[in-house]
C-alpha cells in the first residue's frame, strides 16, 4: 500500500514541505532514499524500537520509502515520527484516512517518547502556507508552533498517542494560545537598569543616541570602568519588539535551537555577547549543516563585542559587509542560505596594552607606539563603521557612594520611542528603512542637510581629525538622531558638535 506523510525540511529560517512516500509490498528488504543523511538512516533502528515498546512490530514487508524532493538533503533525527507513522500506515496497521492532513515532525527515543526538535516556528509557518489542517509536534515544541493563528497544534507525549490519535481512541486537543496577551506580558522584564549604573553620564548619553538612531557604538576605557554593565543595560532602553520582530527572531533562534522549552515567541531583544575566542564560522553561520551564527542570532537587538581587540582580525573584518547590507548570504559548494543580521554593534576595549592608557590616577606603562599598534587591531573601515565612539573613565568615589539613585532606563526609554516615532514617520516610504542609521547618500542630502553654521563646523572637524567620507555620513546620521532627540526638525550647529565629539577616538587622533 502506498501512503504519503508530510514533514519540513529547513532552508536557511524558512522551511519546505517534504513529502514522505512509504510503498509496503511483498518482501523482507528495507530501503530509504531522497538523500536523507547518516541519522535519517540510522531511525530504523528507533523505530523498530519504539514501535516495540508501544506494543507494535515492525512490518515484516519490503518498505520503500522516498523523501521528496529527492534533490534536497535531508538531515536530522526529527523526521523519526512522520517516517514511523507512514511505514505503519502504508502496512495498514493504522487508519490512513487524517494522514494527509496534518504535517508530522519530532525525534524517537527507543522507549517511544518525542524528543523535541529545532525550528519549528517556521516549520509550522510552511504548514499554514501549504494548506495543511494542523502540525503534530513533539510537546515541549507545541507552545512556539501555537502562535500560528489558524492551525491546529497538537503536541504528543510519545508515538503511542499519535497512533492512537490517527486510529481515534483518543482526542488530542490543539493548543490555543493568545499570542499579544503571552507576548506582551513578558516585554517588561530586564535583568539590568541604566538606574544601577552610577555616574557616566556622558556615556549613558552616547547610549540613549546610540539606541534612538540605531547607530553602533564603541566604549574604550580601562579595566573596571564599567563598560561591559553599561552594555547589558542597553536592551532596556531599545524600543520594545514589535509583534513581526518577535517572530523574526524566534524563527532564527528556533532554526539555531536556541528555543527554551514550552515557551512561545521571543518578547525582549537579543543580547548575544560571543568569547573572542570566536571562530568566524561561529559569528557569521554556516558549516557543513548551515546554522545561523551570532550575528544572526544578534538579529533586532544587540551583538557585544568585549575586548574588542582580542579577537582575530578576520573574524572582525567579516562584519563589515553584515554591518552595511544587514543580512549575510553564506554561500557553500552544495548550498546557499541567506539569514538576516539587522543589529547593533556594541563594542568596547582597553585603551592600550596595559589597559591604563589616559586613567586619571593610573600611570599607563605603554609607549605611543604600542598604544598605536593596539588600536590598529581594529582596521580603518570596520571604525568608520562604528558611528558613536566614546571614552570612558572610572567613576569618582563620590559618585559611587552617592545614594541618589540614577535615571531609570524607563524614563530613557521614553525618550528613544518618542525618537523612533519620529524617524518612522519620516521613512514611511522608503523601504528597508526603518532608523537614521540606516540612511543611504540620497537620504541624508534630503534630511540630514546642517545649517550653515554647522557645514563649517563639520568642515573644520573633518580636516583636523583627518576622518574619511564614510566618517562624514556617519556623522551627520548621528546628528539626525540628536536632533530627532530634542524634536527639532533641522540640525544645528550644537547637534553636529556633540556629533562630531563621538568620533574622538578615531586613530589619527587618539595617542596624542
Amino acid at each position: 500500500m502506498l501512503i504519503k506523510v508530510y514533514a519540513a525540511a529547513l532552508q536557511g529560517i524558512n522551511a519546505i514541505v517534504i513529502t514522505i512516500e512509504v510503498n509496503c509490498s511483498k518482501g523482507v528488504r528495507f530501503f530509504l532514499v531522497g538523500l536523507p543523511d547518516v541519522s535519517i538512516k540510522e531511525s530504523h533502528e528507533r523505530i523498530t524500537s519504539a514501535l516495540s515498546v508501544s506494543g507494535f512490530r515492525f512490518p515484516r514487508n519490503q518498505i520503500l520509502i522516498n523523501m521528496a524532493p529527492a534533490d534536497i538533503r535531508k538531515e536530522g533525527a526529527s523526521y523519526d515520527l512522520p517516517l514511523a507513522i507512514g511505514i505503519l500506515a502504508g502496512a495498514e496497521k493504522i487508519k490512513s484516512d487524517r494522514i494527509a492532513d496534518y504535517m508530522m515532525m519530532g525525534e524517537l527515543s527507543l522507549d517511544g517518547i518525542l524528543k523535541p526538535i529545532r525550528g519549528t516556528l517556521p516549520i509550522a509557518l510552511k504548514a499554514k502556507e501549504a494548506g495543511f489542517k494542523g502540525i503534530i509536534l513533539p510537546k515541549e515544541n507545541a507552545m512556539e508552533a501555537a502562535v500560528v493563528e489558524g492551525l491546529d497544534v497538537i503536541g504528543a507525549e510519545d508515538i503511542n498517542q499519535v497512533i492512537r490519535f490517527f486510529n481515534e481512541e483518543i482526542i488530542l486537543e490543539p493548543l490555543r494560545l493568545d499570542v499579544k496577551k503571552e507576548f506582551y506580558a513578558r516585554q517588561s522584564f530586564y535583568e539590568w537598569d541604566l538606574s544601577d549604573v552610577k555616574g557616566q553620564e556622558n556615556v549613558k548619553r552616547a547610549m540613549e543616541i546610540a539606541c534612538a538612531g540605531g547607530h553602533n557604538l564603541i566604549m574604550i576605557g580601562p579595566p573596571g570602568s564599567g563598560k561591559s554593565m553599561l552594555a547589558k543595560c542597553i536592551p532596556s532602553i531599545l524600543p520594545p519588539l514589535t509583534l513581526e520582530e518577535s517572530l523574526e527572531t524566534t524563527k532564527i533562534h528556533s532554526v539555531a535551537g536556541k528555543i527554551i522549552k514550552n515557551s512561545a515567541l521571543i518578547s525582549v531583544r537579543p543580547f548575544r555577547s560571543p568569547h573572542h575566542s570566536i571562530s568566524t564560522v561561529a559569528m557569521v553561520g554556516g558549516s557543513s549543516n548551515p546554522q545561523p551564527g551570532e550575528i544572526s542570532l544578534s538579529h533586532n537587538g544587540v551583538l557585544f563585542l568585549d575586548e574588542l581587540a582580542e579577537f582575530p582580525r578576520l573574524v572582525l573584518e567579516v562584519l563589515r559587509q553584515p554591518l552595511e547590507d544587514r543580512k549575510i548570504v553564506i554561500s557553500r559548494a552544495k548550498y546557499a542560505v541567506e539569514y538576516p543580521s539587522g543589529f547593533m554593534l556594541i563594542a568596547s576595549m582597553n585603551p592600550c596594552p596595559c589597559g591604563y592608557f589616559n586613567h586619571p590616577e593610573r600611570t599607563c606603562i605603554c609607549s605611543p607606539v604600542q598604544v598605536q599598534k593596539y588600536l590598529s587591531r581594529i582596521s580603518g573601515p570596520l571604525l568608520d563603521r562604528i558611528d558613536i565612539q566614546i571614552e570612558i573613565v572610572p567613576v569618582p568615589f563620590e559618585k559611587i557612594s552617592n545614594p541618589k539613585p540614577a535615571e531609570s532606563s524607563q524614563t530613557v526609554r521614553e525618550r528613544v520611542i518618542r525618537a523612533r516615532a519620529i524617524q518612522e514617520e519620516r521613512f514611511a516610504n522608503e523601504k528597508g528603512v526603518h532608523c537614521n542609521a540606516q540612511m543611504h547618500s540620497r537620504l541624508l542630502r534630503k534630511h540630514a542637510v546642517p545649517d550653515a553654521n554647522g557645514l563649517n563646523r563639520l568642515k573644520h572637524a573633518m580636516i583636523r581629525l583627518n576622518l574619511s567620507a564614510r566618517a562624514y555620513d556617519r556623522i551627520l546620521r548621528v546628528a539626525r538622531t540628536i536632533a530627532d532627540l530634542d524634536e527639532s526638525p533641522s540640525i544645528h550647529s550644537e547637534h553636529l558638535g556633540e556629533a562630531i565629539s563621538y568620533r574622538n577616538l578615531d586613530r589619527e587622533n587618539w595617542a596624542h
